[in-house]
């Protein structure tokens, strides 16, 4: 066999092969959109940490940051860093309690380069091409790790990787690689679902904020 034959044979099966990948990505991530979308709501605990080592942060500088999101339909509160965050289906309130400040936006967050904790049930679903990648053992859990990498060639994201629970159909990590070379973990701790949670946790109520001296934007 000549030499472009052979060529041509190894073409053939690397694309056969990314092919199937990607179909067993896109597979997995329908199982798990399939999944969350059963429940009435969700209510995660999550932890994150940053390394950049050329900005000269390190593994384990710090410890990780802790916050937690309950999601009901498009609703959520996200508390995170010292702020919650309110999205009631239509106004984002973001409140700062240590400068005592409400913002309101017209809008949920936006995509400006960054997978934001309540996104992550949803982010992977367009722009992003996949494939399957390793699985890990982690904490007893078998974590089927999902490679994810931005159809724009400009986007501030390199690559996601996406962990998921194979036992739950569950995201238990993700960790997003930036142009700037930030690697940024986020790590599911505590999951629950189908919750009694009252309708007013995801409203905003600005007198009460107005009365403990809140300046609202």
């Amino acid at each position: 066999m000549n030499k472009i034959g052979l060529f041509v044979i190894v073409l053939i099966i690397n694309t056969s092969v990314i092919s199937q990948q990607k179909d067993e990505a896109r597979f997995l991530l329908d199982q798990v959109s399939t999944t969350m979308k059963s429940y009435n709501n969700m209510i995660l605990d999550f932890s994150t940490s940053l390394i950049n080592e050329e900005a000269g942060i390190n593994e384990d500088d710090e410890l990780p940051s802790r916050g937690s999101i309950t999601l009901q339909g498009e609703k959520y509160k996200l508390n995170y860093l010292g702020n919650s965050f309110i999205f009631n289906g239509i106004k984002l309130y973001v409140i700062n309690h240590d400068e005592k400040e409400v913002m309101i936006n017209d809008e949920d967050l936006e995509d400006d380069g960054v997978i934001y904790p309540s996104k992550l049930l949803t982010f992977y679903k367009e722009g992003y091409n996949y494939e399957m990648s390793v699985i890990k053992k982690i904490n007893g859990r078998e974590i089927q790790f999902i490679n994810l990498t931005p159809i724009d060639t400009n986007s501030e994201i390199v690559k996601v990787n996406l962990g998921i629970d194979l036992k739950t159909n569950h995201i238990y990590k993700l960790i997003q690689f930036g142009d700037n070379g930030t690697k940024t973990t986020l790590t599911i701790d505590q999951f629950k679902s189908n919750q009694n949670i009252s309708d007013e946790l995801f409203q905003f109520d600005q007198n009460s904020y107005e009365e403990l001296g809140y300046l609202i934007d």
